[in-house]
Order: structure tokens, then C-alpha cells, then sequence
């Protein structure tokens, strides 16, 4: 048995941002603790005020299988989380800096976020956000500082059904209408869902997220919105708190915040593109070109992404609906190629200046855990710069099929992550054996429904 220490582990929050915080905050009168699972999705608790500098001073105990549940919430023993480790606790912590207002509750609340640690202070290795911890620290031994950035791609849709329980999108708040035609880069729609695009905006100032640039997708009712680079976890933080802030304000709109990859047949997917860099010690950027070309470094990472990204798809198109996106002539990619300023493959270097020179990773899907993601990607780059890959010509035109293509559904990337010793590498070998766990009892779940189409086609027919 570990034995219960509570020493603190290093880098967690210090008592005094909660004691600032309190001070700063009066009003306040509860919080939410948040623990992002292998899904992606948010679990905790809400405690009330006088709670949160006990667990600043000594962290809380939760059960370890938080992180051992499926979608929809329920137990998958088979994570090893739950009965057979006697659904044993571990103790979480705050993250450092994660402790923000709610600006949308009330009455007042705020929330901080947590991450998993063992009994005796070691990190717990299902903990997603440990993942990519894990993976930044090792980058960092090796002199390189990666640098991340996502776009969040997603859909505001109306709260009512159609008759067909269908989703529709969202009646825009100034005119009531629903967005007609496609309308990719349309002012007029963004204008006309001012009332929301503001309160997104006022609430992630008060939350210190860095927020920019919003456009009208490439369907009705799309949206996107990018964040600034950062550092690897505070990226993937801004992500998971951008997400939660996006869906409570679509709540109080009337609207509804969908970060499905497909909720739509026939229109466009929603992405997370993943953008990434490394910079030295000093901040100075590794992947600037060199020369008035791209530097090698550059091209090795970009190989290794290209070298495992088969392996690599189920952490980025994680569920049954993330496979609905891909698809020929779309912006989803289906084989794993690059390019420069050519947003129709896997692992796009976009148009810029030589000195901010990055790469971008197209394949996730905005359902992925960012952390997941952010972890696999750092570990594609770092394997093709140690290996010196070479990542082959550039695709120049439409990525159109040729050549080695990508796992063509879901279950093909079930099979292909659990073969993958790069995978487990990547992942770890305790959150390797969990999310394979996941993924297959979700994938059961479906494979046991009957659907409407099912009963429609073989029902009196064969």
C-alpha cells in the first residue's frame, strides 16, 4: 500500500494565490474543482468557500476511478481503476495559476483546476494533464521548450430539436434568423451574434485567456476561435477552460456549444489544429528557417509526425462521430502528408515570416483531449528529430489518397494504438492501457445498438 505522506508535490499552487484570491473576491461564494479525464471532459465537485485553503494547504482526496470512466460517466473496470484497485483514492491538487472567477454564475462562484497525484507525491499517470507534463519535462532535458497553440473549431446550435430530433443551428441574436448558405468568413454573421461574441470575450479577460481572432466556419452555425501560443500545459489548459467557458455562455444564451467532430452529415467537421514550435532556453525559436529556408529540425519533426500518425489516430479522432470528419476534399486530412501553405494536409507549415516559423498538425479533431494531443505530437516531433527523419517531398496541390493512407475507421485506429510501442511511449504505459480500455467499451456500447437505419433498411426488407 503507498502510504498517505501529503507532501506537496512540485509545482502545484501556492496558498497564497488562494489567499489573494479570496481577498480579491468577497463575493464569492462557491467553487468548482475540475479534473479533466482521457476524455476530455470535466469532473470534480463544487465546494463551498471555506473549503478551498484546506485543500491549497494539503490537497483532497479523490478516487482514482474519476479517470477510469467512459462518456457517459459509467465505471470500465477494465482501466484497472476501479474494483480491482479497490476504488482507492489519490490526492489532487490545484494547478498553479488555475484559480479564476466564473463571470457568468450567480451567485458568484469560481473554479480551480486539479491534477492527479499518488499517495506518496509521485504523479498519477492516468491524469492526462501528468501526460503531457511528463512529455515537456522530457523535451526540456534536451534543451528544446515546445511551444503550442490550438484552434478550437465548433458549432453554437439552438437548444430546440427539429421534428426528426435532429440539431439545428442557433437563431442569431440580433435577427432570429438561422445562418442561410455557408457564408465561411461572413462579418455579417459574426455582427449579428454580438450579445454572445462579447460575453466570450468579457469573461475570458476576467479568466486571463488569451483569446483572439473569431471567424464564421465553413458551415451554417460554425465558428472558430484561436488562442495565443504558449507553453505546452498552458495551452492545453487555455483549451479545456475555453471549452467550458464557451458551452456556460451558449447556456445562458439559449444556445447550445457542440464540440462534436461531425455533428452534421454533409457539412463541414471541427477540427483542433495543433500548432507547434521549439524554442531554446532563451525563448529563441529552434524551427525558424534557416538561411531563407526551412530549418532541418523543422522537417525532422514534421517526419516524425508523418511516421506515426497512423498509430497515433485514435488519440486524435477518438470516438465514433471524430471518423465522420474525414473524408476526400475536405480540410480533414486522409494520408499523412505536408506541405507549405496547403491547408489540404496532415502537417501544414503556414505562410509567415521565416522568424516565427512553425508547423501545424491537422488531424485532431475538437472532440480530442488537448492534453492527449499536445502529448502525442511532442513525442511524433521529438522521435523524428532524434531519428533525423526525413519527411519526403512536399504535397504541393490537393492531398488527394495517394500514397499510404490513415486508418480507415474507427475500429482499424483501436487495433493500431494498441500495437503501437510508440504510442505507449508516448502516452506512458498506465494511460496507454486506460484509454485503450476506454476506447474499446465505447466501442462496444455501439457495436451492441440497433439504430434506426438498421431497422429502416433490414427491418421487412431481408
Amino acid at each position: 500500500m503507498t502510504k498517505d505522506t501529503a507532501a506537496r508535490p512540485q509545482g502545484v499552487a501556492d496558498i497564497a494565490e488562494a489567499e489573494a484570491f479570496l481577498t480579491a473576491h468577497p463575493e464569492t461564494t462557491a467553487f468548482d474543482l475540475v479534473l479533466i479525464d482521457a476524455n476530455g471532459i470535466a469532473r470534480g465537485k463544487i465546494i463551498r468557500r471555506h473549503e478551498l485553503l484546506p485543500i491549497f494547504r494539503s490537497g483532497r482526496h479523490l478516487p482514482g476511478s474519476i479517470l477510469g470512466l467512459d462518456v457517459s460517466g459509467e465505471d470500465v473496470e477494465e482501466t484497472g481503476l476501479v474494483w480491482s484497485d479497490g476504488d482507492a483514492d489519490r490526492r489532487a491538487w490545484p494547478i498553479a495559476g488555475s484559480l479564476v472567477p466564473l463571470p457568468w454564475t450567480n451567485p458568484p462562484r469560481g473554479e480551480v483546476r486539479l491534477s492527479l497525484f499518488e499517495l506518496d507525491g509521485a504523479p498519477m499517470a492516468a491524469d492526462p494533464r501528468q501526460v503531457l507534463s511528463r512529455r515537456d519535462t522530457l523535451l526540456k532535458a534536451q534543451g528544446f521548450h515546445p511551444v503550442l497553440a490550438y484552434e478550437l473549431e465548433f458549432y453554437l446550435l439552438d437548444r430546440e430539436r427539429d421534428a426528426a430530433g435532429n440539431f439545428q443551428p442557433l437563431r442569431l441574436p440580433l435577427s432570429g434568423e438561422r445562418p442561410e448558405g455557408i457564408q465561411v468568413y461572413g462579418v455579417n454573421e459574426l455582427d449579428r451574434l454580438e450579445p454572445f461574441i462579447d460575453a466570450v470575450y468579457r469573461a475570458a479577460e476576467a479568466q486571463g485567456l488569451p483569446v483572439e481572432t473569431m471567424i464564421s466556419e465553413y458551415a451554417q452555425g460554425q465558428f472558430e476561435l484561436t488562442l495565443r501560443h504558449g507553453s505546452a500545459l498552458r495551452a492545453a489548459d487555455d483549451l479545456v477552460m475555453l471549452k467550458r467557458l464557451l458551452r456556460a455562455l451558449a447556456l445562458r444564451h439559449g444556445m447550445m456549444a457542440c464540440f462534436m467532430a461531425k455533428p452534421f452529415p454533409g457539412r463541414a467537421g471541427s477540427g483542433m489544429h495543433v500548432h507547434a514550435s521549439l524554442a531554446d532556453a532563451a525563448g529563441d525559436n529552434l524551427f525558424a528557417d534557416r538561411a531563407g529556408e526551412l530549418s532541418p529540425l523543422m522537417t525532422q519533426a514534421v517526419a516524425g509526425l508523418l511516421e506515426t500518425m497512423d498509430e497515433s489516430m485514435l488519440v486524435f479522432a477518438p470516438h465514433l462521430n471524430s471518423w465522420r470528419r474525414f473524408s476526400a476534399q475536405s480540410y480533414a486530412p486522409t494520408t499523412p502528408t505536408w506541405g507549405t501553405n496547403n491547408r489540404s494536409v496532415a502537417v501544414r507549415i503556414p505562410a509567415g515570416a521565416g522568424a516565427g516559423r512553425h508547423l501545424e498538425q491537422r488531424a485532431a479533431g475538437i472532440d480530442a483531449n488537448p492534453y492527449l494531443v499536445g502529448a502525442t505530437v511532442l513525442a511524433a516531433m521529438q522521435r523524428g528529430i532524434v531519428s533525423k527523419a526525413d519527411p519526403g517531398p512536399q504535397t504541393t496541390a490537393y492531398a488527394d489518397g495517394a500514397g499510404d493512407s490513415l486508418p480507415p475507421d474507427w475500429r482499424s485506429a483501436i487495433d493500431k494504438a494498441a500495437a503501437s510501442s510508440f504510442l505507449k511511449e508516448a502516452l506512458g504505459e498506465r494511460m496507454h492501457h486506460v484509454f485503450l480500455a476506454l476506447k474499446r467499451a465505447e466501442f462496444r456500447r455501439f457495436a451492441a445498438e440497433i439504430t434506426p437505419l438498421e431497422r429502416s433498411l433490414y427491418g421487412e426488407i431481408v
